[in-house]
């Protein structure tokens, strides 16, 4: 799964120049598992890693400019995607 993550981290890093690669990484970590979470809830049956990254991915390809901007929108990941430094 590791190598599925890297993958994707550095689309979104070729998707969004604006995000690191710590805060890319981080994205990428949050959409797999609230995927995974949100599926399991709704009993499905996990799919397998090459699944959820094809998933992740089709999310990068289509908001992935985007998610920089999230964070305005939605204070719940504020905290875990803002730099403490800045507060951005």
């Amino acid at each position: 799964m590791l190598d599925n993550i890297k993958r994707l981290t550095e689309l979104l890093m070729e998707k969004n120049p604006e995000l690191s690669e710590e805060k890319a990484m981080l994205w990428v970590e949050l959409l797999w598992s609230d995927y995974e979470s949100t599926s399991a809830k709704a009993g499905y049956k996990f799919q397998g890693a090459d699944y959820t990254e094809n998933l992740i991915r089709q999310l990068i390809t289509s908001y992935g400019d985007k998610l920089h901007s999230f964070i305005a929108k939605n204070p719940k990941y504020a905290d875990m995607l803002s730099d403490p430094t800045t507060g951005k």
